[in-house]
């Protein structure tokens, strides 16, 4: 009887640490990812994202000077790497979109070329999301071309939210491709540090709303201003126990089995 006893007791033991895990809490979890767009250029905030121990996921412009040096510096540095893939607006300059951008009056097979040499110049590259794009994301013939070479390559599709009718949404959940639309900017090209501080800290409340919640931010002009307005909002970050996590953690992929491995800050020297 004692033996028995002793043996229900183990039992019980067990399947309360199990209950207790880490794991086991990993969906009640409240992430957020931060998609820092336009790597790819020597611009500002690019080294201090890639030596800043935050776990951003680089969004890198491709055909750019720098695409594949600092794709493989950010992937060197621990952080998920995606395409940031340029693609025509309904207004502004095309020179705003960079080579070889995605645009209307594409044949199919210009399509397919242009969205797999991206792939090629952005290395290690998980994800792909617009740079721009509120009308090509419109255009069901464009957005299932690029799609089909995102699920042929295995990669995820954030729809960088410029257009509210974009069909990325729809076309990604009919092909089964993992998807995320962004909750939020967290700068413009005029954006101070503490606009900055400001649209984190509404990053925040989404997180605690909904769990999960994607903000994208960006290098170039203001890209101090941007990873200034990061850092200091990142204690509120922790004491609201709010983890910033890569992108794929949000979503359902095969990219990533054991996620807490996969990112580590550097190490600091002395």
């Amino acid at each position: 009887m004692r033996f028995r006893f002793i043996i229900m007791f183990l039992i019980c033991m067990f399947l309360l640490s199990v209950s207790l895990s880490p794991a086991s809490f990993a969906n009640e979890n409240k992430q957020v990812a931060i998609i820092i767009d336009d790597f790819g250029g020597k611009v500002k905030g690019v080294e201090s994202f890639l030596d800043g121990n935050i776990p951003i996921t680089a969004a890198v412009m491709p055909f750019m000077e720098q695409s594949i040096e600092q794709a493989k510096l950010a992937h060197q540095a621990g952080l998920e790497v995606m395409i940031h893939m340029p693609m025509e607006p309904k207004k502004g300059k095309a020179s705003w979109l960079g080579p070889n951008a995605i645009t209307s009056d594409l044949s199919d097979e210009e399509i397919r070329k242009r969205v797999l040499a991206a792939i090629e110049n952005v290395p290690f590259a998980k994800g792909i999301n617009n740079h721009m794009g509120s009308k090509v994301v419109e255009d069901e013939r464009i957005i299932r071309i690029i799609l089909e070479i995102a699920k042929q390559k295995g990669l995820y599709v954030i729809d960088s939210g410029t257009s509210s009718a974009s069909v990325i949404p729809k076309l990604a959940s009919e092909m089964n491709i993992p998807h995320a639309t962004r909750s939020i900017f967290i700068d413009d090209t005029h954006s101070s540090k503490e606009q900055v501080m400001k649209q984190m800290s509404s990053l925040l409340k989404i997180a605690k709303k909904d769990k999960k919640a994607i903000a994208i931010g960006h290098v170039g002009i203001k890209g101090h201003e941007t990873f200034a307005g990061i850092s200091n909002t990142l204690p509120l970050f922790i004491k609201e126990q709010v983890e910033i996590v890569p992108v794929s953690h949000l979503l359902d992929t095969e990219i990533e089995k054991d996620p807490i491995h996969f990112w580590h800050p550097k190490e600091k020297e002395d």
